[in-house]
């Protein structure tokens, strides 16, 4: 018999079972062996060979077949031939390898080095390739960049191998679909050799564009042609403009003439329009009437735009292409400058405003040129002084002469025209008394001047009337008294001065008043008039003295800065430099670290709309005084378990050597200071507990100024720091049966055992038991545990035990719960205790044996039934009697019944045997119907003469022989049978 190892039997034991047969095919008793665990066999590999064409930029592949158990982490080389006849690594840990064109002419050496999964390495083998071949001529990655549409630039990108793009062939082709078989299907649209850009040409529109790319080496050797096609077919130009231009002169009166250039299919219905443009970049308003026409004439309300003619080319199939527009570079220039008429309107009449009326042709007007002139009687003229606008008002000066105009036309761009003059009229005639003109002149600001100024007109002036008013926003008015010139004031200011001018003639004749407005007056520049600080102490607020200028005041900017000495010289830079700020409002109160310096205040004066004026500064007279010395909130602190602090809040300049004390008050108010306790902090004395401390504060002045004393209010009752236990440990095993005691570990420091040597009560512990084992242990309390110590019983094996204590010092307060956990417990060592051997001493009697186990749960302990003769030392075995009960027999006739018990846990571990013994056995005497009925107390009660009993030995017979196989005295009273079988049988088959 002959059996093949494999890789599956690794690690494993192998059984052969041989069962002898005989030739008429009866099996004998089978007879197996076992075998040794299988090892694995030393990793080897063989038939290592290279898969794949050696070729440049071709992928081969390294293969072997391994042996050796499994398979681990096995080591594949790769090796380059070198001219010298050795090898170069050029790849590691890869079955695969990519040829390179350093590869081309070189052999290959592929080395497998076995590995099993234990790390163990086996003979490396190889294989040799044939040299690497060079790869023919190759095109990778071809592709078509570019637009699919007519006249658009289009170009191949492509990858060569073996080759050299500059020496490759393209040529492009037109195809009907995307998907062809062969170069057939294809319409040349160039030559074979072009450059690798191309223009799509017209009529390529509405086929693919097609790249045949064919790689070429450095030596000639052409390689496979490749393909690529455009992903969508060519489309055609849509309709444009290839050039479009106006004609003519951009000149008002002129003719312009546009015209075209179109491309894109054939032209359809494209449309024109003319516009107007401000400027160059607004949008234009479109001229109507030269909607649809290729001229415009260029009319007078172009003149100065720019005009524009823009074609929408549409092809004769409806396309609309872009639109082209032709912008002019000039704006339209206007004709020569031209009077049409001039006329002079108005009587001549002193005061009246003569105003000369012209009628202009040549673009658009600039500053035409008016010269007024005034003729006498006999003929001589005279031009008049600064009239050179189109109007002129007639003066006192102007009477008994003639009047008339010359006007010069000028071009808005200066170009001049013609002169024009009209006739003279006249004589002119003194007017009516008039104010030809009244304006008020001076600073409208509160604090200026104004001054009216009055033009008067209608022969020789008398004494005129001029009145001043303050005119307010409701309409209102106050009547002011002034003559010429008029001082504002604040109360000027957001209200307007008018001035009424009546007119009054030499000869008393008055004319028309006259009045003008001034515009609201202003406030003045903002200005501090002056700046006065009272005396100052310590914690009164300072109200400074001030007064403002310059309209109504605003929220100022205030600075106030302390400084060590009084300064002469308050100017802003000095004192920023040499003083502290303080605050920044205008009301401020000093504080302790204000006390002896001195104080100065900058206010930058402001006007309701935020204008600020020159900062105003002013220092006090005296440095500021400090405060009568008094002691705030005072209070003291518990900084620790018997350390006592005392603050409070000193007030009054700066503090001295300010008095400290501390008192004790007891439970019915009586309050003793404190011998010795003089300083801030005080540390508690057992003399202190149960009492209250309190802290007296007796501020003291630094120039020894003292206050009044103040006491913090009174502490909590002082105890002593509460008892602590530090730890728990458990003393004993933490096994069944083990006494456990707990320990308490107190700090070792010298508070905790001062407390516990004069001030701890009681210790009170509490035992539990967990509700199993696991991580999250869950505890229930054992109400009747309540000890130190604790006996471990049976139940408890398994779970975790916690104790917690508690001290209870004299105060009655209760330290922090502590509890220490048990491991799970451990069984004991088996153990039996009070073993007796129960049974009534004769000869047909059953005996059991009887005791107390402890030590985990039972297992199965052992049991050995001997004999003893009574007197003897010597033990005589009863074959096949280990059960728990034992029938005895007339062979134990005069001998002691011996039990020897072995405890057994249920987990193997065996307890040392003890042993029990009865007297010695005698014989049971047999009452058939004779004798005293009360004497057959071996029966243990059970009555022969009872015909109940003979009805249930029957029943239990009856069934006892349906179950099992009964001999007929197997109730009988023969010798070796006894009652105590009945009676312990009876039950059982009754409940069966």
């Amino acid at each position: 018999m002959e059996y093949q190892l494999t890789i599956d039997d690794i690690d494993s034991s192998l059984v052969f079972m041989y069962t002898p047969v005989t030739e008429e095919g009866v099996k004998g008793e089978p007879q197996c062996t076992m075998t040794d665990f299988v090892k694995a066999g030393t990793p080897s590999v063989s038939n290592v060979h290279v898969v794949g064409d050696i070729v440049e930029d071709n992928t081969i592949k390294g293969n072997g077949k391994y042996f050796g158990g499994k398979e681990g982490l096995s080591k594949f080389q790769w090796f380059r031939e070198k001219e010298n006849g050795g090898y170069l690594l050029v790849l590691s840990n890869s079955t695969q390898y990519t040829l390179t064109k350093e590869d081309v002419g070189w052999c290959l050496k592929f080395v497998y080095t076995p590995i099993n999964l234990e790390g163990q390495e086996g003979e490396a083998a190889f294989a040799i390739t044939e040299a690497v071949r060079k790869a023919p001529p190759k095109v990778f990655d071809l592709k078509i960049i570019g637009e699919a549409r007519e006249g658009s630039k289009v170009s191949v990108t492509a990858t060569v191998t073996g080759g050299t793009e500059v020496s490759s062939r393209v040529q492009w082709f037109k195809a009907s679909s995307s998907e062809f078989v062969n170069d057939h299907e294809l319409e040349a649209l160039c030559t074979s050799k072009v450059s690798k850009t191309f223009h799509i040409p017209l009529g390529a529109v509405g086929c693919y564009i097609v790249a045949k790319f064919t790689p070429v080496g450095p030596d000639g050797e052409i390689g496979a042609p490749a393909y690529a096609v455009l992903d969508d077919v060519v489309e055609t130009l849509p309709p444009s403009l290839n050039f479009l231009t106006v004609t003519g002169e951009f000149s008002e009166d002129q003719m312009l003439t546009a015209s075209y250039g179109y491309i894109g299919g054939y032209e359809g219905n494209s449309l024109y329009s003319w516009y107007l443009h401000e400027t160059e970049d607004d949008e234009g308003s479109p001229l109507s009437e030269a909607s649809g026409l290729l001229q415009y004439h260029i009319k007078k309300e172009d003149v100065g735009k720019f005009v524009s003619f823009k074609c929408i080319p549409i092809r004769n199939d409806g396309i609309v292409g872009e639109p082209g527009v032709f912008l002019g570079n000039d704006r339209v220039t206007p004709g020569n400058p031209t009077l049409l008429s001039l006329e002079l309107n108005g009587e001549a009449i002193e005061g009246t405003t003569m105003v000369a009326n012209r009628r202009y042709w040549g673009g658009e007007e600039g500053d035409t040129i008016f010269c007024w002139v005034l003729t006498s009687s006999d003929g001589t003229w005279n031009e008049i002084e600064g009239a050179t606008s189109s109007s002129y008002s007639l003066k006192c000066d102007d009477i008994g002469f003639y009047v008339s105009v010359s006007c010069e036309p000028v071009r808005i761009d200066g170009v001049h025209g013609s002169l024009v003059s009209t006739e003279a009229i006249g004589p002119i005639i003194p007017g009516p008394p008039a104010c030809r003109s009244l304006e008020l002149a001076g600073s409208m600001l509160e604090g200026g001047r104004l001054t009216s100024h009055a033009e008067y007109t209608g022969g020789v002036k008398g004494n005129c009337i001029q009145q001043w008013f303050r005119s307010h926003d409701d309409g209102s008015k106050d009547e002011l008294i002034a003559d010429e010139c008029l001082d504002l004031v604040l109360a000027d200011v957001d209200c307007r001065i008018e001035v009424i001018f009546t007119p009054v003639r030499e000869d008393g004749v008055q004319g028309s008043p006259k009045s003008v407005s001034s515009d609201i007056i202003l406030p003045g520049e903002p200005k501090g008039v002056s700046l006065v600080i009272p005396e100052c102490f310590e914690d009164n607020e300072i109200s400074p003295i001030k007064a403002y200028f310059g309209g109504k005041e605003g929220t100022g900017k205030y600075t106030w800065f302390r400084t060590t000495e009084k300064l002469d010289n308050l100017e802003p830079e000095l004192v920023a430099s040499c003083s502290e700020v303080v605050g920044e409002t205008l009301l401020y109160k000093p504080s302790l670290v204000d006390v002896g310096f001195y104080l100065i205040l900058c206010w930058v004066p402001t006007r309701c709309d935020g204008k600020t004026g020159d900062p105003l500064m002013a220092i006090t007279d005296n440095p500021v005084m400090a405060a009568f010395p008094s002691v705030l909130d005072v209070n003291l602190k518990k900084t620790s378990s018997d350390l006592y602090s005392g603050v409070g809040i000193y007030y009054g300049g700066y503090e001295g050597s300010s008095l400290h004390k501390w008192y004790r008050e007891s439970s019915d108010g009586t309050r003793i200071c404190i011998d010795g306790a003089a300083s801030s902090t005080y540390e508690v004395a057992d003399a202190d507990y149960s009492c209250h401390l309190l802290f007296g504060y007796t501020p003291v002045r630094s120039d020894g100024v003292i206050g009044e004393e103040k006491f913090s209010e009174p502490s909590d009752i002082i105890f002593p720091e509460q008892l602590k236990i530090e730890t728990l440990s458990f003393k004993g095993n933490q096994v069944e049966r083990e006494t456990l005691a707990v320990v308490e570990q107190i700090p070792r420091n010298e508070t905790q055992e001062h407390i516990w040597g004069n001030y701890k009560k009681e210790i009170k512990y509490q035992w539990f038991a967990s509700n199993g084992s696991g991580v999250d242990l869950s505890f229930e309390p054992l109400a009747t545990e309540c000890s130190p110590s604790y006996r471990v019983r049976f139940e408890d094996i398994g779970r975790c035990l916690k104790c917690e204590c508690i001290a209870i010092d004299v105060f009655g307060r209760s330290s922090e719960s502590v509890s220490a956990v048990t491991s799970p417990i451990l069984p004991g060592l088996p153990k039996i205790e009070k073993l007796e051997i129960e049974g009534r001493g004769f000869h047909t009697n059953l005996y059991a044996v009887r005791g107390i186990y402890s030590g985990g749960k039972e297992g199965k302990s052992k049991i050995q039934w001997l004999r003893s003769m009574v007197g003897s030392p010597d033990l005589i075995s009863i074959p096949g009697e280990t059960g728990r009960m034992y029938e005895a027999n007339v062979d134990d006739v005069g001998y002691r019944l011996v039990a020897i018990y072995t405890p057994v846990r249920e987990d193997g571990v065996e307890g040392r045997p003890v042993s029990a013994s009865t007297e010695p056995i005698a014989v049971v005497p047999i009452f058939k119907n004779k004798g005293d009925v009360q004497s057959c107390t071996n029966y243990r009660g059970i009555k022969l003469m009872s015909h109940t009993m003979k009805l249930w030995e029957r029943v239990v017979e009856h069934r006892l022989r349906r179950m099992t196989s009964v001999t007929k005295n197997q109730f009988g009273f023969m010798p070796g049978r006894s009652t105590m079988e009945a009676i312990f049988l009876n039950p059982k088959f009754t409940r069966k």
